[in-house]
């Protein structure tokens, strides 16, 4: 097991650069775990499908979520035009700072995502996580924040190597119905690199 988020400075994989109104976000993806993911994610951006999106859905200590171009978490759509697969990996998870796919059930990809922001992992889970057989590292790892319950349901295809502070900014806004935000936070581009 390699486990790719616990080794950044190695992955050889493409960046992105998510450019919001509130600061960057850079995010190492993970193509040989997510294949279709990445491809998905990275042709939707170069053709500026995401260009002057917003995170239509913030929750404090859990996540923040973007890639509808209607803004309303109704839209958004694949490449092929059609849901596509999920790809779970044993050697990824919903870490803090993960980027997942957002779906809705099983197989319902389209060209939502979300990067986990929760940083206050409850002791018990990390115990369950222990008790499970979790590896080690997972678990330390884990100990930092994250959303383990996510873990095969949504599909892990990056992790943010810079812009923490963006991350916690965008998350910390004030938000109303539906836990949008109550001033649009913009992702002007997302630059793949």
């Amino acid at each position: 097991m390699t486990f790719p988020q616990l080794n950044l400075e190695s992955t050889k994989g493409p960046q992105a650069t998510f450019k919001t109104n509130l600061g960057d976000i850079t995010v190492a993806l993970f193509p040989e775990e997510a294949p279709k993911t990445v491809e998905n994610f990275c042709t939707l951006a170069k053709k500026g499908y995401y260009d002057n999106g917003i995170f239509h859905r913030i929750i404090s200590d859990f996540m923040i979520q973007g890639g509808d171009p209607t803004g309303t978490g109704m839209g958004g759509k694949s490449i092929w035009d059609a849901p596509f697969e999920d790809e779970f990996s044993n050697e990824l998870f919903n870490f803090r700072g993960a980027l997942s796919m957002a779906n809705a059930g099983p197989n319902t990809n389209g060209s939502q995502f979300f990067i986990v922001q929760n940083k206050n992992l409850p002791t018990q889970m990390v115990e369950q996580m222990e008790a499970a057989g979790y590896p080690e590292k997972v678990v330390e790892m884990y100990k930092k924040g994250g959303t383990p319950w996510l873990d095969h349901h949504h599909t892990v295809f990056g992790q943010v190597v810079k812009g923490w502070e963006t991350v916690d900014k965008i998350a910390s806004v004030k938000t109303g119905l539906n836990d949008k935000p109550v001033s649009d936070v913009i992702v002007e581009k997302i630059v793949i690199e």
